[in-house]
Order: C-alpha cells, then sequence, then structure tokens
C-alpha cells in the first residue's frame, strides 16, 4: 500500500534530520583540514551525482529566470556556503552534542517564520513550546564545553540552516527537489573554490588521512546527495512549518554520534538537553496546524 504524501514527507524528513545530526561528527573530522578545499571537493563531487539526475528530467521550460537564480545563489550562499564555515568554527570551541542541541532549534524558527512570511500570525501555544525547544539548548549547551564564540557561531548556523527551508520553498513546486538539490550544491562549489584560493591559496588541498576521506565521503554523498533529496522531498509535500518539526531529532542524533564515534563523551545534562528539545518539538507537533493540507500543489514528485 503506497504511502501518503504527509507520511512520506515524514518519513523522509525524519530521515534527512538524523543524517544531519550525525554528521556534525564527520564534519569535526575535517576540523584540520582546509576548510575551504574540502568543502569545494564535497559539493565538487555531489554536483557530479546531482547534475546528471536532474538532466535526466529533460530540459526545463521557461528557463531558469533571474528571479529565480538570485533565489539559488542566495540559497547556496546561505544554507551551504555560510551554514558550513560556521559549523566548523562552532565545532572548534563545542562538540557536536551542544553545536546539535543549537541546531535543534530549528522547528522554533522556522514554525515562527514560516506563518509570518506567509503574513499569519504563529500560534502562542506554539511560542510556549519554543521556549521548551530553546531551554533544551541552553541546558546541553552550557553543560558542554565551549565558550560564548562557539554559542554565537552555532547560533548563526542555526540561522543558515532555516534559510536552507524557507528559500527553497517557492523554488520547490517548479523545480523540484532534484533540481534545487543540483543547482545550489554546483553553486556552491566556485563559492567555496575561489574562497580558498584566495585565503589559503595552494594550502587548500592537501592528501586527506583516511578519517578524513571518510567523513569527505559521508558529508558529500549521505548528507549533500541523500539528505538534501529526502529533505526537500519533504519540504515539498509537508511545507515548512510541519517539515522543520523534524529538526528535533538533531540534537539527539548528534548527541549519539558523537558518543559512537569517540568524539565526545555523552554527558547526563546533555541528555537533559536532548530530552526537553523533544519534549518542546512534540508538543509544537501536536499544535501546529498543516495550512491547506496535502495541497497538490506541494507534493512535488522527486524524479521532477
Amino acid at each position: 500500500m503506497p504511502l501518503s504524501d504527509s507520511a512520506s514527507g515524514a518519513l523522509r524528513a525524519a530521515t534527512a534530520m538524523t543524517v544531519l545530526g550525525s554528521s556534525t561528527s564527520a564534519t569535526a573530522a575535517l576540523a584540520d583540514y582546509p576548510l575551504h578545499g574540502a568543502q569545494t571537493l564535497r559539493y565538487l563531487l555531489a554536483a557530479a551525482v546531482l547534475l546528471p539526475l536532474a538532466r535526466r528530467g529533460g530540459p526545463l521550460r521557461p528557463a531558469l529566470g533571474r528571479a529565480e537564480l538570485i533565489r539559488l545563489a542566495l540559497l547556496a550562499a546561505t544554507g551551504l556556503f555560510a551554514f558550513n564555515v560556521l559549523m566548523v568554527q562552532a565545532l572548534r570551541h563545542s562538540d557536536p552534542a551542544a553545536v546539535g542541541s543549537v541546531i535543534g532549534c530549528t522547528p522554533l524558527l522556522l514554525a515562527v517564520l514560516g506563518p509570518l512570511l506567509a503574513r499569519r500570525r504563529p500560534q502562542a501555544r506554539l511560542l510556549g513550546a519554543a521556549a521548551v525547544v530553546v531551554a533544551g539548548a541552553a541546558v546541553t549547551q552550557g553543560a558542554g564545553p565551549g565558550d560564548l564564540p562557539g554559542f554565537l557561531y552555532a547560533l548563526g548556523t542555526l540561522a543558515c540552516e532555516a534559510a536552507f527551508s524557507l528559500l527553497a520553498v517557492g523554488l520547490l513546486p517548479r523545480l523540484g527537489p532534484v533540481r534545487v538539490s543540483a543547482y545550489t550544491t554546483a553553486l556552491a562549489v566556485p563559492m567555496f573554490g575561489l574562497t580558498g584560493l584566495l585565503l589559503d591559496g595552494g594550502r587548500m588541498f592537501r592528501m586527506p588521512t583516511s578519517g578524513e576521506g571518510a567523513g569527505l565521503l559521508y558529508l558529500s554523498l549521505v548528507l549533500t546527495v541523500l539528505a538534501f533529496l529526502l529533505w526537500y522531498g519533504a519540504l515539498g509535500r509537508l511545507g515548512p512549518e510541519r517539515a522543520g518539526l523534524f529538526a528535533g531529532l538533531v540534537p539527539v542524533t548528534a548527541a549519539l554520534s558523537g558518543a559512537v564515534l569517540g568524539t565526545a563523551p555523552l554527558r547526563p545534562a546533555e541528555l537533559l538537553g536532548s530530552v526537553l528539545v523533544g519534549l518542546g518539538v512534540c508538543a509544537g507537533l501536536a499544535v501546529v496546524e498543516a495550512p491547506e493540507r496535502a495541497r497538490p500543489a506541494q507534493a512535488v514528485p522527486a524524479g521532477r
């Protein structure tokens, strides 16, 4: 029996956010590799996979307009370029669980900004649930090793994560998840490459260690290719308010992945913070109503 759009979207969103949470440890494994060189290689490899998939859908008619190109460029600049620069800086000051818990506030941001951008008023009960999410993130951040710069970098990462979804909403109905993922990934390559040449010159690339190579492959093929397609497929089916609630899985998977990979021990306060974030997300899920449930225009086929 085929899944409904809502069930399919929920499964895609949950899987994508689980991958994102576990990626903090993979990103931490690249802390000593030149940042811009690593991200250039990551997105170059991902674009080599995604662009042929986009071409299989046939030519885009009409071609990309100026407004779409600007939105795609902004999406790549914030959701990909700035997100990764800030993520790496945050991980240099805090452990993966702490950073993941701050990013776990994405449901709050999407649930509040989504209605505002659609010229609707956020629900009061949702703001109460959001306060629980923020409290959980604060508990985790305060308990783990870190400092004020790390927290501020994590907040910037959170803003870029929200932009990754909000800027894509208007593009998905026409372009679909595959094209949005392919085009933004391709645009990120020169952003990282040119910045790396300016800042690092010939030092932006070196032979990665085995651990760094594994991290690059995970970020390229699992996070960038698989999770991007899953997330944008979920976003098209659920909308930003409902899909964003699944970002509450990020702090839990970040804490667990850090413990499993041995990059950071699991602390009781981090578990408490993750539980609070989860409770806030569950409360928000019970409050948020899906506006115009499963609108046909939002149910974008993944292969378009």
